[in-house]
Order: C-alpha cells, then sequence, then structure tokens
C-alpha cells in the first residue's frame, strides 16, 4: 500500500488545529507513521503541562471530525500526547513552539567551535536558531541544516 504519510499529515493537522486551539491547547505536531498498524499521533500542549484528561477530551473532539472528514481510507488508531519533558525536536516551528526552552542540539558540523550547544532558545528566523549558552550566556546561530538532534532538557539538570 502506497501512502503519503505527510500528505496525511499536513491534512490532519488543518482539520485538528483549530479544533485544538479553540479549547485552549496549542498544537504541537502531527505525525502519521506505521508502528503496529498505522497510528495517527496528535501532539498538543499547554502551559501548566497535559494531563491524561486533557488527552482524553482532545481525542474525543478530534476523533468524530477526522472520521467525518475520513482523510485516512483504512483502520489506524489516534493517539493524543503530549510533547514529553524531553521531547526531540525535528522541524524548525519545533524550536519555535519551545522559545525561552532549555535545549540541547548535536551539531553535524561544528558551530563556534562547538560539536553540540546546551542554550536557551531566543529565536528562530530564517532557517537559524538563535541559541543562549546555559554557561556562560554566548548567543550562538545555529543553522537548522547544521543540527542533527535536539531536544528538551530539564532545567533541574
Amino acid at each position: 500500500m502506497n501512502v503519503d504519510r505527510e500528505e496525511i499529515s499536513k491534512k490532519a493537522k488543518e482539520i485538528v488545529k483549530p479544533i485544538v486551539e479553540g479549547m485552549g491547547y496549542r498544537l504541537f505536531d502531527v505525525e502519521f507513521k506505521p508502528e503496529r498498524g498505522w497510528v495517527l499521533r496528535v501532539i498538543i500542549d499547554k502551559i501548566g503541562g497535559v494531563t491524561i484528561k486533557d488527552c482524553e477530551e482532545v481525542s474525543k473532539r478530534i476523533s468524530a471530525l477526522l472520521d467525518v472528514e475520513d482523510i485516512i481510507p483504512f483502520s489506524y488508531m489516534l493517539e493524543v500526547s503530549s510533547p514529553g519533558l524531553t521531547r526531540e525536536l525535528e522541524k524548525p516551528e519545533h524550536y519555535e513552539f519551545f522559545l525561552g526552552r532549555l535545549v540541547k542540539v548535536v551539531l553535524r558540523e561544528p558551530v563556534g567551535g562547538r560539536r553540540e550547544a546546551l542554550g536557551y532558545i531566543e529565536k528562530v528566523k530564517e532557517g537559524i536558531i538563535t541559541l543562549r549558552e546555559r554557561e556562560g550566556g554566548e548567543i550562538l546561530h545555529i543553522p537548522f541544516s547544521a543540527i542533527a538532534r535536539g531536544r528538551l532538557e530539564p532545567e533541574s539538570w
């Protein structure tokens, strides 16, 4: 079966975003991928964090609409979750979503003589992630294309 995962994710995001935001949450991402069967994962966040009850309420609201829109012509599981404390950041919009938060990035190529950086996201603009390093406060301008991996870091580390 030939499945355009990106197209389904994009359409699902367009459908669920107004509902999620209307309920007072922020939409972090929508993923459609094969796991143990196909999974449509809707990732939400809010100030103070997301509870299981929050996920259940959002799931109920978007499930019916996704069924009506019928953008996935076969069986799948709907999963609503939070980004988590140490969420992997895979797209520039993920960094934008967490402005001001502490992140660790591992680089494909050195930037400012470093292969990795731990800092607070100051800005995301035109493919450049600006970090203020945790130790010393130096400002780094890192092209998104230079990032091999990035993730949120707990503040207590």
